[in-house]
């Protein structure tokens, strides 16, 4: 669990006239705006991945999202970052007025400026996250309550934070944002912004949004959450052929190996920096995510390896000197 920690916001306000980008009016009922980022029906019946569709429960929802989305992108297209993040953007919100619903961003030069930084162009962001293609649902085998999404191209990653972890996160930002300037190959989850949606008179509700750990998608064979531990850390493997799309633990890893040849060194120290940056944060439950692909003939070699990406996730970042160039993904 994050931290608490206060902070303070400079606040702007913007009202944005009805877009046509909108695709879909707000939910009206009392019982639609309460939490509606955090509901989720048949979890256990239904993990995976699935398209947000009309008709899905959560579809007027995330054309919310995207619409919302598209416009803040606007914003940092507009004026894009000239320097390094200054105090002043690390605690900015601009809340953006739509019919029917409020999207907040929170340090939006900050992040605009982490995005350039990691050579994201604008463009790309706002078409992937903007009305373009319908989001996809991701159910996982976490316990967290919290709700996933992916972009339509499956490149951009969804979900939901309580108050408490964002205000933790936005107090943490700077020195992660440093962290990644020191170590840009750093194997911690690539943060790329935290916003609030408020859906008519509902409560306000927050998101952050990140690089997907598992993009591209089209060649993983399996996908692991690696905590260290064996207490609740097996999920049944979905049957051969089956389209579910699942995230395996601890115990389905038992008895597998990984060589990693010369990048077994890289990879302890670039992993011992990262969580002694997270210790120093007091972030506790952080792990490891892991996907593994299939080599075309042409990529097997002397000290290709069957690692495809590593990421810690669940926390915010930095500390360390400099490391290694990092391993070439396989």
């Amino acid at each position: 669990m994050l931290p608490c920690a206060h902070f303070s916001l400079c606040l702007c306000h913007q009202v944005l006239a009805p877009s046509p980008e909108a695709g879909c009016r707000a939910a009206t009922s009392t019982s639609g705006r309460r939490g509606l980022l955090w509901r989720l029906r048949d979890k256990q019946a239904r993990r995976g991945l699935f398209e947000i569709g009309p008709g899905h429960e959560l579809h007027q929802l995330t054309c919310m999202m995207q619409a919302g989305l598209w416009a803040a992108t606007q914003v940092s297209m507009d004026h894009p970052p000239t320097g390094p993040p200054t105090e002043e953007d690390f605690s900015e919100v601009l809340t953006q007025v739509h019919e029917g619903f409020e999207l907040g961003t929170l340090a939006g030069p900050a992040f605009a400026w982490l995005r350039h930084s990691l050579g994201l162009a604008e463009e790309d962001y706002q078409a992937a996250l903007g009305p373009g293609g319908p989001y996809l649902q991701f159910l996982s085998t976490s316990k967290s309550k919290a709700s996933f999404f992916l972009s339509h191209d499956q490149r951009f990653f969804l979900k939901t934070q309580r108050r408490r972890e964002v205000r933790a996160l936005l107090a943490h930002l700077p020195r992660y944002v440093q962290h990644l300037q020191r170590h840009p190959h750093s194997l911690l989850a690539r943060l790329l912004g935290v916003h609030s949606l408020r859906v008519a008179r509902g409560k306000k509700e927050f998101f952050i949004i990140m690089l997907s750990v598992f993009y591209p998608a089209g060649r993983i064979s399996e996908r692991y959450d690696i905590k260290g531990c064996e207490v609740s850390r097996w999920v049944e493997p979905a049957p051969e052929g089956s389209p579910l799309v699942l995230v395996l633990k601890d115990l389905n890893f038992q008895g597998k190996t990984i060589d990693l040849g010369p990048q077994r060194s890289w990879l302890l120290h670039q992993m011992e920096l990262d969580t002694a940056f997270l210790r120093e944060l007091n972030v506790l439950d952080y792990s490891l995510l892991m996907a593994f692909q299939h080599l075309q003939e042409d990529e097997r070699g002397p000290g290709s390896s069957l690692l495809f990406r590593t990421v810690c996730a669940r926390g915010t970042k930095p500390g360390g000197a400099g490391i290694p160039e990092p391993p070439a993904a396989a």
